[in-house]
């Protein structure tokens, strides 16, 4: 096939009030497609989003001594993939400074990207792609990888769900909503604003933990709770005396990230072994290669999407660990990702490229009101709610049976 040029498409740098930039680019190289004849190329817009949270939000990495640190903004990076046919398909780069990644660097490198190389015909050739241009930069690759899936979805004309192969239904699969951590007093009006969702997930971690718990429960005397350490109890010994404190609660369904991913694995066997709640591994279980440890150290496992790198890495990091742990939970791990893109693929909506902001940016876990309830599929991150219909699948096991209600 001959060589071809294209002009590269706008990329909007910031908000509403972009500058723009425009330039040329040679194209010499189609990729074989997987099932047609040619792989269509795409076009790429980048959008910057500093999300403004109703509350602050500080987990035990970022929360200081007298409580304080956290944050108020969430950046994030907006991407929108458009063929020559028009299908769009939509992401979102949420990055975590926990594994050395902010939207600054997102950005960087998916201006490196060459949207000629993408193709909705072609997702797992574009993800090799991507890994070609730098290791690492999880969030960025997420982003891609949302937005081809979302394409190749709509594309199908299914939701990506269904497209996948996964099982979903209103009412079956449930998640938690998170409380960052904070004064009691403001965990308090947390908890009364997310009445409507059956499960929580409370932050751990910071000098106030057991007066916030308590603050829970002075308003939610009995509803089922996830606690979340975030690495922030460092001895084996601190973390055992911290989940037989919660075990006493009992409402606690099971304790997240207890220590360190670099702690010892002889010291989370040891933890593992004596712990009265299931302990999951969070930051300990990036993708599918971790699996093995974590077995091991870990009752369960909690599969994200921007640490695997997508929905492909998270979905190969779900499949390699039913098989050897307890259960395993899929979450976003963003206070955007995944809330408009499966519905997209579902359901006609208009393009959101004239948009100031996504539609899905009024929904906040507090300080808004909630207008999706309990039975549909839910995520909360600090204080935006992600409305999706990629499925957060259940737990399984029998003998995790009363972590699902």
């Amino acid at each position: 096939m001959g060589s071809t040029r294209n002009r590269r498409p706008w990329r909007i740098l910031k908000g509403t009030k972009a500058e723009q930039r425009q330039g040329n680019r040679t194209n010499n190289l189609l990729l074989p497609a997987l099932v047609c004849d040619f792989v269509s190329r795409v076009k790429i817009n980048l959008r910057r989003f500093d999300l403004k949270l109703a509350h602050r939000w500080a987990i035990a990495r970022s929360v200081q001594a007298g409580g304080s640190g956290g944050t108020d903004i969430y950046k994030v990076v907006f991407v929108e993939l458009t063929d020559a046919d028009g299908t769009t398909g939509i992401g979102e780069a949420a990055p975590s400074p926990r594994y050395e990644e902010n939207a600054d660097s997102a950005f960087v490198f998916l201006e490196r990207v060459n949207p000629a190389r993408l193709s909705f015909a072609d997702v797992p050739g574009s993800m090799k792609y991507l890994d070609s241009i730098a290791p690492q930069n999880f969030a960025a690759k997420g982003a891609i990888s949302i937005a081809l899936f979302d394409g190749a979805a709509r594309r199908a004309g299914k939701p990506i769900y269904a497209f996948l192969g996964l099982d979903f239904a209103e009412r079956k699969h449930i998640t938690s909503f998170s409380i960052g951590i904070d004064k009691p007093e403001v965990i308090r009006r947390k908890v009364l604003e997310a009445a409507p969702y059956p499960v929580l997930k409370l932050k751990v971690g910071g000098p106030d933990d057991k007066q916030n718990l308590a603050a829970l429960r002075a308003v939610a005397k009995k509803k089922p709770v996830r606690v979340d350490a975030n690495e922030g109890w460092k001895t084996k010994e601190d973390a055992l005396r911290q989940i037989e404190w919660l075990a006493a609660d009992g409402h606690v369904q099971f304790v997240e990230q207890p220590m360190p991913a670099t702690t010892d694995p002889k010291d989370l066997i040891w933890l593992k072994n004596r712990s009265p709640l299931p302990i999951m591994a969070d930051e300990s279980y990036l993708s599918a290669k971790d699996i093995d440890c974590c077995a091991e150290c870990y009752h369960a496992v909690n599969v994200k999407l921007v640490k695997a790198g997508g929905i492909a890495g998270a979905y190969e990091a779900l499949q390699a660990a039913r098989p050897t742990t307890s259960t395993s939970t899929a979450t976003c791990s963003s206070p955007m990702i995944l809330t408009s893109v499966p519905r997209r693929s579902e359901e006609s909506s208009p393009s959101l490229r004239r948009r100031t902001r996504p539609d899905w940016e009024s929904e906040q876990d507090s300080g808004a009101e909630q207008k999706h309830g309990p039975p549909c599929t839910q995520f909360g991150r600090g204080n935006y709610i992600a409305r999706t219909r990629l499925p957060a699948l259940p737990i399984s096991r029998k003998d995790f049976a009363h972590l699902n209600p």
